[in-house]
């Protein structure tokens, strides 16, 4: 028997979907840049597929919304670009946008896996991504002595993409797409744990208010569930990462005070609370120069660096404000974070509608996916990146799609048939 032939048998597009599905949703807390090499090849080879007519687009209302919103955005910065004379020296800033240009492929190639598959996929690789995470956080913290960076080498993408893992698993063991909830709750709660290993503040705030998200949206199963059994698992699972990470947690927040007193007492901008705030007045300040298409994509280094020297008479630069709407502010100016307020306006909207009108598990986690996306990253971003960064870009693209698609997506056969499972038109109203 030829192996190869058994081989091609065994990986059929579908199951070369599912082994993708895993990686992607696996790698991001635990290796890193991994995802943004099985993101961007998948999409490559998706262009392959769609070129050689192997794969058909997927156009549906949702994917051509969020399209739409998403190239706003590129459209934007290419823009700003031309505005300011400064195309050429810009094309090679533009090479992160292609990741988020490929939305539409990859989704186009992603809709030909069944949801529910897709969605168990999501809270298992998840499940083993935060485990996964909390093993080394633990490694990193104690034997290395560094703040949790998993495999990102960063501890806030770390904070981020592990907060999304986290919270898949609490959706999975909510909605009840998995069997049994103990193992995907016990998986969010060592997500939780790596988090607050990792010591960032802001990952912190995001991480219980997409939790309550998430319990908002599947009320309806507690309607005949034990709400004092609930309480008790959900205040012991609130102790055991208070106790846990006691430590971090005190240590992390005398920092930031200690911070802000040297800030507010000593005008001390030296800080990591200082320097972000010098960061925000300065990009505030390069905004209203230029407050409509902004200075192009390749000025925020260059701004950065003059203003903290005229400003604060400091020799800085970072490449970016530590905010990612004022980032978009001054690189494209209100044209471009109106474009990127866009895209999550676009996914939260469509979040809204599915959970507010479709009772079928699969809708609603794919519902619950844009929700706790869309939080985590516009909360992660007012102290940091939203887009630009390769793990952050990937990450986004592959719960915005695979969100999207489970929420209010077509399933389609790999020849580009319509081709809908049962879960998919299960709970639709007429």
């Amino acid at each position: 028997m030829n192996p190869f032939s058994s081989l091609r048998r065994h990986l059929t597009p579908t199951q070369i979907n599912i082994y993708f599905s895993i990686l992607c949703f696996f790698s991001p807390p635990v290796l890193g840049s991994v995802v943004s090499f099985v993101f961007n090849g998948g999409a490559v080879w998706s262009v392959f597929l769609l070129a050689l007519r192997r794969r058909q687009f997927n156009l549906d209302r949702p994917m051509l919304a969020m399209t739409a919103a998403i190239y706003a955005y590129c459209a934007a910065m290419v823009l700003a670009s031309i505005v300011n004379g400064a195309l050429a020296a810009d094309l090679k800033n533009f090479l992160p946008l292609i990741t988020l240009l490929f939305f539409p492929v990859s989704y186009s190639t992603w809709s030909i896996t069944d949801k529910v598959t897709l969605a168990r996929i999501v809270v298992l690789a998840s499940a083993a991504a935060c485990f996964a995470a909390l093993a080394i956080a633990v490694i990193q913290y104690y034997w290395i002595g560094i703040r949790a960076e998993g495999g990102a080498g960063n501890a806030i993408p770390f904070a981020t993409v592990t907060c999304l893992a986290a919270m898949m698993c609490l959706a999975g063991a909510l909605s009840g797409i998995v069997k049994g909830w103990r193992f995907p709750a016990a998986a969010a709660l060592a997500g939780a744990v790596a988090i607050v290993y990792s010591g960032s503040r802001i990952i912190w705030l995001a991480l219980p208010i997409a939790a309550i998200a998430i319990l908002l949206i599947n009320r309806r199963r507690f309607a005949g569930a034990n709400l004092t059994r609930i309480l008790v698992v959900a205040g012991a699972a609130c102790l055991v990462v208070a106790a846990i990470g006691f430590p971090v947690i005190m240590d992390r927040t005398d920092f930031l005070f200690s911070d802000w007193d040297a800030l507010t007492t000593k005008g001390d901008h030296s800080t990591a609370l200082g320097l972000r705030v010098a960061m925000w007045e300065i990009g505030f300040r390069a905004f209203h120069e230029m407050p409509i298409f902004g200075h192009g994509i390749s000025a925020s280094r260059a701004l950065m660096k003059q203003g903290f020297h005229d400003q604060f008479g400091m020799d800085q630069g970072f490449s970016h404000f530590h905010n990612g709407f004022l980032s978009a502010l001054v690189e494209a100016g209100l044209l471009g974070a109106l474009a990127l307020a866009a895209i999550f306006a676009v996914a939260a909207w469509n979040a809204a509608r599915v959970a507010r009108r479709s009772a079928d598990p699969v809708e609603r986690f794919g519902a619950t996916m844009l929700v706790v996306t869309v939080i985590t990253y516009v909360i992660g971003g007012m102290t940091g990146v939203i887009v630009g960064h390769d793990i952050f870009d990937a990450t986004l693209m592959v719960f915005l799609i695979c969100g999207t698609y489970l929420a209010s997506g077509r399933t389609v056969a790999p020849t580009g048939k319509s081709a809908p499972t049962a879960s998919s038109a299960a709970g639709r109203r007429p």
